[in-house]
């Protein structure tokens, strides 16, 4: 039997076309399978299969000759055609929610049986790799340490522009292998060297679990590289690390855990001689989002300014360390705009937003989309459907590239506070396009 066609989704400014809206509203199918071949090309004949009708019947309903009444067949009309329920007058359809944006409670994953576990025969088993190592070097080269070096800045560029999800295995695979070195190493200037990749390396795969919110294992990972750099006393590194630590807890609705992770990275570094005013300003802003999602207004305020008063004070010649690079003048804006949107304090927010997402340049697809969905928030905040709507479509091209399901979480926020608007024109067609970019 062959399977029914796949609806094809109605572009959106049909589905806001005053003519259609009514056409729909009186439930006058003549004029709205009119209107679907003319903007949308689905002709009578694709119109019966998707709706399970007789083209015959189709083409009685578009000469006016026969009323389509009973609420199964408007039901299957809708379901066919992806007309949203409210334009029909019926309840909300099962597939006007992308499947992206369904919360799914992630459970471990289990071992496949017995018989479906498959071992390619054409790869060394882990023995192989065992006795080869033995007759490596004790000690890295130069060169090897300079190489995972330059994976890691490769993984963190790859993490940005399309998601840890598909890197974690390989970053886990190398961390192991880094770990093992240590085992094996005798020289102490080479074994400083490993403990402060093994760091990064941990602090990355928390990082990859954290964007997947698997806090668990995200915070079991961040502890990990505390205590990897811990050996090597990199007073800066433990409070990147730390700084990590805080960001998750804002996620995980902890404010005062937040703020206590924070606040132990600051004081991991004050007056130390490696701290630079962008790290200071970096954990102060960070101590802003802890303070915000207290809801502690005054203390947000002082911390912005804090932020910005060490951001003043960056030379160029600041010996930074390469993790905090990311945070340059459109980062400090766009974090001050979010601490005054955790506020509420949506039009002191919109304006730092908006000017932020105007000056960022560069393959950072997730940040795109993140600061992009803050505005649209911030927007609708104040009452600006049309405009959070339009910021909010603009978001949905860069957050299609990443496997993020922190950014998921992101756009499931701003999807329910559309609820209230559901009926409005922008907002169907701001769901027409999610449906599109993020299909179910």
């Amino acid at each position: 039997m062959p399977k029914p066609p796949q609806p094809r989704e109605l572009p959106g400014r049909l589905l806001t076309d005053p003519e259609m809206i009514d056409a729909c509203r009186v439930r006058d199918f003549s004029r709205v399978f009119r209107l679907v071949k003319k903007h949308a090309g689905i002709y009578p004949s694709m119109i019966a299969r998707l709706c399970d009708l007789t083209p015959s019947r189709v083409g009685e309903v578009m000469a006016g000759e026969r009323r389509l009444q009973h609420m199964e067949v408007i039901e299957r009309i809708a379901d066919g055609l992806h007309i949203p329920g409210h334009m029909l007058g019926l309840a909300r359809r099962s597939w006007e929610t992308p499947a992206a944006l369904t919360v799914i409670e992630r459970e471990p994953a289990q071992p496949p049986a017995a018989t479906e576990q498959l071992k390619p025969v054409d790869l060394p088993g882990s023995d192989l790799d065992n006795i080869l190592a033995l007759t490596s070097p004790t000690d890295p080269s130069p060169s090897t340490l300079q190489a995972l070096r330059a994976s890691i800045e490769d993984y963190w560029r790859r993490d940005d522009q399309h998601g840890g999800e598909a890197l974690r295995p390989a970053v886990v695979g190398q961390l192991r292998y880094v770990v093992d070195l240590l085992g094996t190493s005798r020289s102490r200037s080479i074994k400083d060297d490993l403990y402060g990749v093994a760091a990064e390396l941990a602090r990355l795969t928390g990082w990859t679990h954290f964007d997947a919110r698997q806090y668990n294992q995200a915070r079991a990972y961040f502890t990990q590289a505390l205590k990897l750099v811990k050996e090597i006393d990199d007073r800066q590194f433990m409070a990147n690390v730390l700084a990590c630590m805080s960001l998750q807890a804002t996620y995980q609705e902890k404010p005062t855990d937040a703020l206590a992770f924070v606040q132990a990275a600051q004081d991991t570094v004050r007056g130390g001689a490696g701290s630079t005013p962008r790290v200071q300003s970096m954990l102060a802003m960070r101590e802003a989002f802890a303070h915000a999602s207290l809801g502690s207004r005054a203390a947000t305020h002082t911390a912005i300014s804090e932020a910005h008063r060490q951001f003043e004070l960056i030379r160029a010649d600041d010996p930074d360390p390469a993790w905090v690079s990311y945070f340059d003048e459109p980062k400090l804006i766009v974090d001050t705009g979010i601490a005054h949107g955790q506020l509420g304090e949506a039009a002191a927010a919109e304006p730092l937003i908006a000017d932020a997402v105007r000056r960022e340049h560069g393959t950072n697809q997730r940040g795109r989309a993140f600061h992009a969905i803050w505005l649209a928030r911030t927007q609708l905040q104040q009452g600006k459907l049309d405009q959070a709507c339009h910021t909010a479509t603009d978001a949905l091209e860069p957050a299609s590239a990443v496997a993020s399901e922190r950014l998921a979480g992101h756009l499931r926020e701003f999807y329910g506070q559309l609820t209230p608007y559901r009926g409005e024109p922008v907002t169907t067609a701001f769901e027409a396009r999610l449906r599109e970019v993020l299909p179910t």
